[in-house]
């Protein structure tokens, strides 16, 4: 074997080892990172460099705000409200709880951007209410989870910050824009599961739909609701950086959840703040050292090699899609979502590009996978946080998800075979 068949070798199978091992995933990837370039007896220098030039993002600067954002809208009395909107909207029909559930993540997810956060907020509240009124425990709670994905595709989602910035400084609006369609589609999908389930077990119906009602809800979560204006409209028409548009929503969020809904204390956002700085160190970390990482591996051309076996695997467009998607499905089981955007885009986006999949299409596309891979074991995030809520064991709410993963599937294969469900908006917002 050469010298650069080594250090790959030495490269991925000390990762590999490294997760196996339980070690924190941002030590993995620097500590296989170095000893890689040991081998290849390139100065330690480059480490530092390297880093920098990974951190050295002004997109970066809005994940923190969107986190934020996020921890605030969570603890400002947003929930209840937005809640109450889905419930007024699609509470009559069967199994109206869960398309309560499903609907409130769609708006929840709008304000956090995070699927952790929406199964923590929403499964709090949503999850007893469902078991009260006659639902099965375990179907409760996996409607939690999987509405829960929606969040990572409606904006504004700092993961797509993320992947903008891995994949090389891609436009962050005309990912938000992207990721609307797809968002809704996850969203209808699990309704129609969630129906068909509901009306089989005979789960009940809800209160009529009065317009009434439905006004009073929404002038109460309208405050809410307009924070992902401020985000999405500022970016979209170019008015505000995706940075500036996090740092006026921050604020903005500040404003509802002290002066207007009085739900929030100053302790929250102590809290929130905190939740902040957890979250962004674990990013800004794995930022940095997978770009030596990215280093690696492009100087030792593994890109161009993955990309030669997976084409040499087969000519075919649709066989590399499918195996593309496999492929961070299966990531998903065993590592973290930003891990796995920071570290596959090298990787995978020439493969996707090679076969027409644009770099936005292939953005949502890694973000659904990501998604569903915080939902499986050994690593599901959503699991564990739904686990605590529920008290109920992690294989019975997995088998339960079952029928769930079937329709997130379906949405994934419409999504990597119909560009035009991606490219739409940003195609009529941006152009070409």
């Amino acid at each position: 074997m050469d010298s650069n068949t080594i250090a790959v070798i030495i490269l991925l199978a000390t990762f590999f080892i490294l997760i196996l091992l339980r070690v924190n995933i941002a030590f993995a990837v620097g500590i296989a990172s170095c000893l890689c370039l040991l081998y290849l007896g390139i100065p330690l220098s480059n480490v530092c460099q390297q880093m920098v030039k990974g951190l050295n993002s002004f997109s970066l600067m809005a994940v923190p705000f969107f986190i934020t954002m996020g921890g605030l809208m969570g603890s400002g009395g947003i929930s209840e409200r937005l809640i109450m909107l889905a419930d007024s909207m699609v509470g009559w029909m069967r199994g109206g709880a869960a398309m309560v559930n499903i609907l409130a993540s769609l708006f929840f997810g709008g304000l956090s951007g995070s699927a952790s956060a929406d199964t923590a907020s929403l499964g709090n509240i949503e999850i007893p209410m469902m078991v009260n009124m006659g639902y099965d425990a375990d179907f409760s709670t996996a409607v939690t989870i999987t509405s829960s994905v929606e969040g990572l595709l409606i904006p504004p989602s700092h993961n797509m910050v993320i992947y903008a910035t891995a994949a090389g400084g891609l436009s962050v609006g005309a990912l938000f824009m992207a990721g609307y369609i797809p968002g809704v589609m996850l969203a209808l999908s699990l309704m129609i599961g969630s129906y068909i389930i509901s009306v089989k077990r005979n789960y009940p119906k809800g209160q009529p739909f009065h317009l009434k009602t439905f006004i009073k809800c929404f002038k109460s979560a309208i405050w809410a609701l307009l924070s992902v204006l401020i985000v999405v409209v500022g970016v979209v028409f170019g008015v505000l950086t995706a940075t500036e548009s996090a740092a006026i929503a921050v604020i903005y969020s500040l404003i509802v959840g002290l002066c207007i809904y009085r739900e929030m204390t100053w302790k929250d956002v102590w809290n929130a703040l905190g939740e902040c700085i957890d979250t962004l160190s674990i990013v800004l970390i794995l930022c940095g050292t997978s770009s030596i990482f990215d280093y690696c591996l492009t100087y030792l051309h593994v890109p161009d090699l993955a990309a030669n076996a997976i084409i040499g695997f087969s000519e075919s467009p649709i066989v590399i899609a499918l195996l593309i998607n496999a492929i961070l499905l299966v990531l998903g089981c065993v590592m973290d979502m930003a891990p796995i955007i920071l570290i596959a885009t090298p990787i995978l986006l020439p493969v996707a590009t090679s076969i027409g999949i644009t770099p936005i299409q292939f953005g949502i596309i890694m973000v659904l996978n990501c998604g569903i891979g915080l939902l499986t074991p050994p690593v599901g995030t959503c699991l564990f946080i739904s686990s605590a809520i529920s008290h109920l064991p992690i294989e019975k709410i997995a088998k339960a998800t079952l029928p769930f993963y079937l329709c997130m599937i379906l949405v994934l294969m419409l999504l990597t075979f119909v560009p035009g469900f991606t490219m739409l908006l940003p195609t009529l917002f941006y152009g070409g």
